[in-house]
């Protein structure tokens, strides 16, 4: 099993982490189970994810649970999802607090069940001051519907379109205060973005793996921090 030291003492790390945890439901498809307990089995996994990326150096992870066009999927699943991530939150928020993890939630808050937003923001609450790593939980996300709340908050705000640069557009983001991402990694051999964190990402390192996500162990994150070590990132130079 790798380790730290076996990747190399000195080797870059990346600092912001995404993952994309895709798999899910083609993983209980494979079992015979129902889509949800792939669900289940997604969840328990990114609690192991989030212990195994606690152990190095990495001060921001963002975790995509649930995106802006996943409201088309069936009524039941969505409605599971919405419970099986508030039951999460409840269950592991004093963990991740102990571990000085920091919780934020990064999407549209006002759009969820009642329910979930209270979970969501008494765990936001509660790790507010914890100075380790950043957990960033995008659910009820879209990169375009980012980009375009930004846009809205810039024409109410009445700033100057003068003034807006890269660097002011960025504080407008649901991201805000954020670095871009280092490495994007995303599970279960689909090999795109699926509209997720497209003004963070624009020099990202890239991951991709066959690998369903309720099967991705630390062996397979640390395959991914390793490749990452071994690139050479230009941001467009030579």
């Amino acid at each position: 099993m790798m380790t730290t030291s076996m990747i190399g003492k000195n080797a870059r790390l990346p600092t912001h982490v995404a993952i994309v945890p895709d798999g899910n439901g083609r993983w209980a498809e494979l079992r015979g189970l129902p889509r949800l307990s792939g669900h289940h089995a997604g969840a328990e996994n990114m609690r192991h994810m989030v212990e195994y990326l606690s152990e190095y150096p990495i001060k921001y992870v963002t975790l995509y649970g649930f995106s802006t066009e996943n409201w088309s999927r069936p009524e039941d699943e969505v409605r599971g999802l919405f419970s099986l991530l508030e039951e999460f939150i409840n269950q592991y928020v004093l963990e991740i607090h102990k571990r000085g993890i920091k919780l934020r939630h990064i999407g549209r808050l006002n759009e969820l069940p009642q329910g979930l937003q209270l979970a969501i923001n008494r765990a936001v609450e509660l790790t507010k001051n914890n100075n380790g790593m950043t957990l960033n939980v995008a659910f009820n996300y879209g990169g375009r519907v980012e980009i375009l709340d930004a846009v809205r908050r810039l024409i109410a705000e009445g700033v100057s379109h003068q003034n807006i640069d890269e660097g002011l557009f960025s504080n407008y983001l649901y991201t805000d205060g954020l670095p871009d991402v280092d490495l994007l990694i995303r599970t279960g051999d689909e090999l795109r973005l699926s509209n997720f964190l497209i003004w963070q990402t624009a020099y990202s390192e890239y991951y991709f793996t066959e690998v369903l996500w309720p099967d991705f162990s630390k062996k397979e994150i640390e395959k991914a921090l390793l490749s990452y070590s071994q690139r050479q990132r230009r941001f467009g130079g030579l």
